[in-house]
């Protein structure tokens, strides 16, 4: 979920606050700049610093500038102010998304490409979904596992429909790349390590 932290502007936070059930983003109060060097839990393309005054302090750390709001121009109507917020928040995921990294290769979940050494290859929405899910979790993830998080199948459906699709996916990654350990798979499942 996308965090928004609100920074030494506690009349805009009582206000998103009154109204948060209309969000798909968490909002969270923080009283000035030194509390928010405090927060460890940073994914720099899952949050926006949204600050009434030009915080020279959170705009000097490297790589937050993208992720910092300044309304100094008020005053705004809400509408406006949601639809500032909402286009920042979609041009950081669009971002993150266009570049994810994994083991050696990069993951474009946008154009559904995956790329290494200038080769690319065009994989499918379940692919990219089946590639992410294994990646992310970094575990080993068994056939029903993968039925339930990835297809939304019930445990008691046999099918062959995952094998089928992580047999697919290797082989595409094998003749392009030739790799044959990106997806790997033992007893307990399938992994990415």
């Amino acid at each position: 979920m996308q965090k928004i932290y609100i920074v030494k502007f506690n009349l805009l936070y009582e206000i998103l606050e009154e109204i948060k059930e209309n969000f798909s983003f968490k909002i969270i109060k923080v009283e000035n700049e030194r509390d928010f060097l405090e927060y460890n839990d940073l994914d720099k393309e899952n949050f926006l610093i949204i600050s009434k005054n030009n915080s020279k302090l959170l705009k000097d750390i490297k790589g937050l500038n993208k992720n910092f709001l300044n309304f100094d121009h008020l005053p705004l109507t809400l509408k406006k102010i949601f639809e500032i917020i909402n286009i920042k928040l979609i041009q950081l995921k669009f971002n993150h998304q266009s570049k994810i990294i994994i083991k050696d290769y990069e993951l474009n979940l946008n154009s559904k490409f995956i790329t290494r050494d200038n080769l690319s290859l065009k994989l499918t929405e379940k692919e990219a979904e089946i590639i992410l899910y294994l990646n992310h979790n970094k575990i080993k993830h068994d056939v029903t596992d993968l039925q339930k998080n990835i297809w939304g199948y019930a445990t008691n459906i046999e099918t062959h429909t995952v094998e089928t699709h992580i047999y697919r996916l290797r082989k595409k990654i094998s003749n392009l790349f030739k790799d044959d350990n990106f997806i790997l798979s033992d007893k307990n499942g399938y992994f990415i390590s």
